[in-house]
């Protein structure tokens, strides 16, 4: 198998699980290197993601690590299996590879919740509420670049659209409901938008209003992941220099812990609803 010369963040997630596994069970890499026929430069190639591994040698590399959890094991298998381009394969090479690890990401979650203070969730952005962000990037980007998020944005949501499409839990704090990008016509027409959303079955929508005061993680834009097992989830974190993606047990039980006030301190999905229309007819 060939190797990889910049591996997706799925790669490298499966490579890290990996190395855990082995660490866990103190096993060297030069004992796996052995047991799987392969030298030792390619253990570490494996565990860095820069290179396959076959569901035989994973299964016989678990096996000898003790581990023995079934689920865990058949879901590694599972990101192991070569796969088809996916859709966001189409850009590599002219947008940021940490976008298309987050439409990657998205599109292998079984379940996600999504946590915003001062944006509206992208999943779930207009275009011309997207085109208002895009424009304001910091160095300015030229028309193709913002044309390319553009389209990259609207293939993104699509996760959300289908009879398969996994269940999603939007938090959204009243402050970014009241930010006007693109005028107030953009606004309005954003806010309609989520109501449409909202109606989706797949779709749950969560208003904090400022009257809730503080919570956990204020300002932060959260995504978690849910994966076919609680050890593979993930958590996406936005910052200015790209998406940051976590998946450690301790960072995963903080970010759960963090979701769960904030869906505590949330209004109920009719009352943020009503909360909804109410700031839209204001406009």
């Amino acid at each position: 198998m060939a190797a990889r010369t910049s591996p997706t963040e799925r790669q490298r997630r499966l490579g890290s699980e990996l190395r855990r596994m082995r660490t866990s069970a103190d096993v060297s890499a030069e004992f796996a290197a052995g047991l799987l026929g392969v030298d030792r430069g390619k253990i570490s190639n494996i565990e860095a993601g820069t290179r396959p591994i076959s569901p035989d040698r994973l299964r016989t590399l678990a096996c000898n690590c003790d581990c023995n959890d079934e689920k865990y094991v058949n879901a590694l298998v599972e990101m192991a299996q070569p796969r088809g381009r996916g859709w966001w394969e189409r850009y590599r090479g002219t947008l940021p590879q940490g976008l298309l690890d987050i439409a990657e990401l998205e599109a292998y979650a079984l379940r996600m919740q999504a946590a915003y203070s001062m944006h509206i969730p992208g999943l779930l952005q207009t275009s011309d509420h997207a085109l208002a962000l895009f424009r304001v990037v910091i160095p300015q980007l030229p028309e193709h670049e913002v044309a390319l998020r553009l389209a990259h944005r609207v293939e993104r949501q699509e996760v959300l659209n289908g009879d398969t499409s996994p269940p999603y839990t939007g938090i959204v704090h009243e402050a970014a409901l009241r930010m006007q990008f693109g005028g107030r016509a953009v606004a309005r027409a954003q806010l309609d938008h989520l109501l449409e959303r909202s109606e989706q079955p797949n779709v749950t929508l969560l208003v904090i209003p400022f009257e809730a005061g503080a919570f956990p993680g204020a300002g932060q834009t959260v995504l978690y992941a849910e994966g076919p097992v609680p050890q593979l989830d993930t958590v996406q974190i936005d910052n200015s220099h790209g998406p940051v993606f976590v998946h450690s047990d301790t960072q995963l039980s903080k970010y759960r812990a963090h979701l769960d006030w904030m869906e505590g301190i949330a209004l109920s999905p009719d009352r943020s609803r009503d909360f909804i229309h109410n700031i839209a007819r204001q406009l």
